[in-house]
């Protein structure tokens, strides 16, 4: 809304030609996809979420799998761990409260891993100090694995498994390119008409 807010004052500044920001969530997208995909694929690991409420946050960790498997055609079957923490009801009807096995339905959770998934109905404020305490005094330390730092590296795998496995990365690399010869086609007739 802000950024609205901004686009809405350089309009009425007669500066929305200079207004230059620009967002990309997938950015976003594919870094988180290539962290669940570097664990699970080149380090042989398992993955798990915990998710504290739900909306948007829910579905942005909960959609690497489906990205994964569905867009970039990895063969992959869902997170292996699902801890879910909400208020929200599955009868209302609400995302938020939507249960382990309607993440399955979509890929997100691997559907044999079922049984092995925890929703508790209870406020965030309660559920997460107990189990931010019980972590602290039940585990030791594990080395920090500074994935963050590691984004080249786990973008490069991303890029390399998706075009190992995507069989139509030819007919994708077709409609770019007929995208492209459009969009400088457009620009052109624009830059003529002003």
């Amino acid at each position: 809304m802000n950024v609205a807010g901004l686009e809405l004052l350089a309009e009425a500044s007669g500066m929305l030609a200079r207004f230059k920001l620009k967002i990309n969530p997938s950015i976003d997208v594919n870094d988180s996809t290539a962290i669940i995909l570097n664990a699970k694929k080149y380090e042989n690991g398992k993955t798990g979420v915990i998710l504290i409420g739900g909306g948007s946050p829910k579905n942005f960790m909960l959609q690497t799998e489906p990205q994964i498997q569905e867009v970039l055609m990895i063969p992959e079957a869902g997170q292996d761990y699902d801890i879910n923490i909400t208020d929200a009801r599955p009868d209302t009807g609400g995302l938020s409260g939507a249960p382990p096995s309607e993440a399955a339905s979509w890929g997100k959770i691997d559907p044999t891993k079922l049984d092995e998934t925890v929703t508790a109905y209870l406020d965030s404020t309660v559920a997460f100090p107990l189990m931010a305490a019980y972590v602290i005094q039940t585990t030791k330390p594990k080395k920090l694995k500074r994935l963050y730092d590691r984004g080249e590296e786990l973008r490069k795998k991303l890029i390399k498994s998706y075009l190992e496995n995507n069989k139509e990365v030819e007919e994708l690399r077709s409609f770019i390119k007929k995208l492209s010869v459009n969009l400088n086609y457009r620009r052109k007739d624009s830059n003529k008409l002003s």
